[in-house]
C-alpha cells in the first residue's frame, strides 16, 4: 500500500515535470513578446535580455504597414462564424447520436469519427474544385465551409462522449412535464454540456485562426485574406525587421488568449468532470 510520504514524493515529481514542460513551451512565446518591445539595434546587441524601455512603435508600424486591421477582421469573421456553425450542428448531431437509440446511430457516429483519420490537406484539390463549381471561390464562404467540415468530427466525438454520461432520468422527467425534444436539448442538455462545448470552441477557434494552406489556395483577394496570410506578406516585406515581425505575431496571439481566458473556467470543469468519470 502506498504511504503518504511516497504519494507526496510522486506528486512533487509530477508537478516538477509539468512545471518544466510549461516553461519549455512558454519561454519561446515570452521571448518573442519581450523582443517585440525592443528597437532593431537593441535586439541585434542583446537578443536574450529584457528591453530597456517599451518600444510600442513596432506594433504601430506592424498594424499600419501590414494593414493588420483588415486581416484581423477577416480572420475574426471566418473563425467565429465557423465556430458557431460547428458547435450548433455538432451539438445537435451529438445529441441525437448519444441520446437516441436507432439503427443507424453507430454507423453515423463512425462516419464522423472516420473524418479524424482523413488528412486535411489531402482534400485541398477536391475542395478547390468544389468551391469553384459552387461559385464561392475567393469568398469567405470558401473558408467557412471547410473549417466547419474539418472541426465537426472532433466536435461530435467530444460531445457524444460527454452527453452519454448523462442519466436518462433527466429526459424522462422532462418528457413527463411536457417538454419536447428540442426543448430538452436547449434547456437541459446544452447547458449541462457547457464544459465540453468550451473545449470544442477553443480547439475549433485555434484551428480556424491559425489555418494557412486553405486560406492561401482558396482566397486570392487581398481584401479577404486572413491573418496568417497577412503575417506571411508582412514577413516577406520586412525580412530583416525581426522586432516588427515579433510585434505582428504577438498581436496574432491576443484573440486566442482572450478566447481561452473567457472559457477557462468551463474548460477546467470539463477536464475535472472527465477525470472523475474516467
Amino acid at each position: 500500500m502506498e504511504t503518504y510520504s511516497n504519494r507526496k514524493i510522486k506528486m512533487t515529481l509530477i508537478y516538477v515535470v509539468l512545471i518544466l514542460f510549461a516553461i519549455v513551451n512558454a519561454y519561446p512565446i515570452l521571448w518573442m513578446i519581450l523582443n517585440s518591445f525592443k528597437t532593431t539595434k537593441e535586439y541585434a546587441v542583446d537578443k536574450l535580455g529584457l528591453p530597456h524601455s517599451l518600444h510600442f512603435q513596432n506594433y504601430i508600424d506592424a498594424w499600419h504597414t501590414a494593414n493588420f486591421g483588415e486581416y484581423f477582421w477577416n480572420s475574426i469573421v471566418v473563425s467565429v462564424v465557423a465556430v458557431i456553425i460547428t458547435v450548433l450542428f455538432g451539438a445537435l448531431a451529438a445529441y441525437f447520436i448519444a441520446r437516441f437509440d436507432f439503427k443507424m446511430s453507430k454507423t453515423i457516429y463512425n462516419f464522423f469519427i472516420f473524418g479524424l483519420l482523413v488528412p486535411i490537406h489531402a482534400t485541398l484539390v477536391p475542395m478547390f474544385i468544389l468551391m469553384s463549381k459552387l461559385g464561392i471561390l475567393n469568398t469567405r464562404l470558401s473558408l467557412i465551409f471547410p473549417y466547419v467540415a474539418f472541426n465537426l468530427p472532433i466536435t461530435i466525438f467530444l460531445l457524444v462522449s460527454f452527453m452519454r454520461s448523462f442519466p436518462k432520468d433527466i429526459e424522462e422527467s422532462a418528457i413527463m412535464d411536457g417538454a419536447g425534444i428540442l426543448r430538452i436539448f436547449w434547456a437541459i442538455i446544452l447547458p449541462m454540456t457547457r464544459p465540453a462545448i468550451a473545449t470544442v470552441v477553443i480547439l475549433s477557434f485555434i484551428n480556424n485562426w491559425n489555418e494557412f494552406v486553405f486560406a492561401l489556395v482558396l482566397i486570392n483577394n487581398p481584401k479577404l485574406q486572413t491573418l496568417p496570410l497577412g503575417l506571411q506578406n508582412f514577413a516577406g516585406d520586412h525580412v530583416t525587421n525581426y522586432v516588427a515581425q515579433f510585434a505582428g505575431l504577438t498581436m496574432a496571439l491576443v484573440p486566442i488568449l482572450i478566447v481561452y481566458l473567457l472559457l477557462e473556467k468551463e474548460l477546467v470543469k470539463g477536464m475535472t468532470a472527465g477525470a472523475v468519470k474516467g
